[in-house]
């Protein structure tokens, strides 16, 4: 428990580093974390399709996440410089024909250095396949990693970088408004998290899912979407108060941002349930233990992944 404790805190100490640099020096620097984060991320989800021998290429799997990050910042550069909100659509496709381009070449040439795969079907004592078949089935494993958990997670960079979008409701904004939208996307899997640890312990009562994960109660569920929406209230009132962001009274009342939060909360658990029963299938605990007393970089993630595109595709709505 104690390693958890002081994980947590050192968590809370680099986010909050990363957020007075990002205010006062550059965006960048979440930029890279996510990265970093996103290269890790995928490593562990390898390891755990490895382990259900769902072989996939490692290398490409740590390596991809990056092309990801470079495809989401130009086109977040040239969707702020050309003043065109649908350069984010373009991003999307150029991910996936990114994939597509990086698997097929891959294929054909696991098919020119047969030899090779060969011996690694021996090594791994696959029988009854072609080398064709097995090349393609490692490829459809990778395809997997990076859409899980890199492609989702690495919305996280449009999300950083929504001040800069030519959104109509922002454009006038005089603050980085980007703060406050990611400030929301990294807190709501936090407060719910966390509260819900807190108040499950407290109450107990009924298991939400005890298949999945056996720690996770309904009361600890109820208990912390409440407190989520009672703290994410107090983050909307403070920056509502802050010279610039008053605007917010008008045209993002707080009823629509719980009503966006609470959404949240539920994404946020499911998110943190599908990582469960990937684990479950692994039969492994943890994703890894790079985090102590956390698990994974994975394990702390596993919420965020579809927290990124939720948040963003929220707020574009919003400021539409």
């Amino acid at each position: 428990m104690k390693k958890r404790v002081y994980s947590s805190v050192l968590i809370v100490l680099l986010l909050a580093i990363l957020f007075v640099l990002k205010i006062f020096v550059s965006d960048y620097f979440f930029d890279a974390f996510f990265g970093i984060i996103a290269c890790i991320a995928s490593f562990e989800m390898s390891r755990l399709l490895s382990k259900t021998k769902r072989y996939n290429f490692q290398i490409l799997s740590v390596i991809f996440p990056a092309l990801i990050l470079a495809c989401h910042l130009i086109c977040a550069h040239y969707a702020s410089a050309l003043g065109d909100i649908y350069w984010i659509l373009w991003a999307i496709l150029i991910d996936f024909a990114l994939m597509l381009v990086v698997l097929a070449g891959t294929f054909l040439i696991q098919l020119i250095r047969k030899k090779k795969v060969l011996e690694e079907m021996t090594t791994r004592d696959v029988k009854n396949m072609s080398v064709a078949k097995f090349a393609f089935k490692k490829c459809l494993n990778t395809l997997i990693v990076f859409v899980y958990p890199a492609f989702f997670f690495l919305f996280m960079v449009f999300v950083n970088h929504m001040g800069d979008l030519p959104l109509s409701k922002l454009t006038d904004v005089a603050v980085d408004f980007s703060i406050f939208i990611l400030m929301t996307a990294i807190l709501i899997p936090m407060f719910s998290d966390t509260f819900a640890m807190l108040t499950g312990s407290l109450i107990g009562g009924k298991k939400l899912c005890p298949r999945i994960s056996p720690g996770k109660t309904i009361s600890g569920t109820v208990g912390g979407a409440v407190w989520t929406l009672l703290l994410m209230s107090a983050v909307w009132l403070i920056f509502a108060n802050i010279n610039g962001f008053d605007f917010m009274w008008s045209s993002f009342p707080i009823w629509a941002y719980l009503i966006i939060v609470l959404i949240g909360v539920g994404i946020a658990v499911a998110g943190d349930l599908f990582e469960s029963i990937l684990k479950r299938h692994s039969g492994v605990k943890d994703s890894g233990r790079l985090v102590p007393g956390h698990g994974g970089i994975l394990d702390r993630i596993d919420s965020y992944i579809f927290i990124a595109p939720y948040i963003m595709l929220a707020f574009w709505i919003f400021a539409l």
